[in-house]
């Protein structure tokens, strides 16, 4: 098998960013974006992904969250896209529905090289831990555009860092 790993560097107006992401790792995940919550679910997405992941980002957050979210998800998306390559020996349709306490989460990807993103569903608080929750949806909109995913996501529930955690769990 080749090697399924990518290293990229982002720099912007607003954040300089450094991903690294071995899809054939262990799940180890080293993360520093500034906001605590999103830290979290890049941590949670590497742990049930089964891949290993290192982003370092210094953003703009003395404005707001939006360019760090977006900016991690287009390197991410990048990263991915890079470390698939050809796609050789891969399954190309997943579906996955996670439950975390009161909140589910559906996931249902096409790694087609066509990218959509389809979101269905509200979060039941504005913001958890630094992170505004509409930032979930767009992040996977930009990590799908990114990585070439066809990708849609459901989620209800009570509470918004359950709801969006779920939805990170999904491997």
């Amino acid at each position: 098998m080749t090697d399924r790993t990518a290293a990229v560097t982002r720099e912007t107006a607003e954040t300089d960013i450094e991903v690294t992401l071995d899809i054939d790792g262990d799940g180890d995940s080293t993360v520093d974006t500034g906001i605590g919550f999103f830290d979290h679910m890049l941590d949670s997405f590497s742990t049930h992904g089964l891949f290993d992941l290192t982003v370092q980002c210094d953003g703009d957050l003395e404005i707001d969250d939006h360019h760090t979210v977006e900016d991690v998800a287009i390197a991410l998306g990048e990263a991915f896209a890079d470390a698939l390559g050809e796609k050789r020996g891969i399954v190309r349709f997943a579906d996955r529905t996670v439950p975390l306490d009161e909140a589910i989460a559906s996931v249902v990807v096409d790694v087609s090289g066509r990218p959509h993103y389809g979101f269905e569903g509200e979060f039941s608080q504005a913001e958890v831990g630094g992170m505004t929750s509409h930032m979930a949806k767009h992040f996977g909109r930009s990590l799908a555009t990114n990585a070439g995913l066809t990708l849609h996501c459901g989620v209800e529930g009570e509470n918004a860092h359950h709801e969006i955690e779920a939805g990170c769990t999904v491997p």
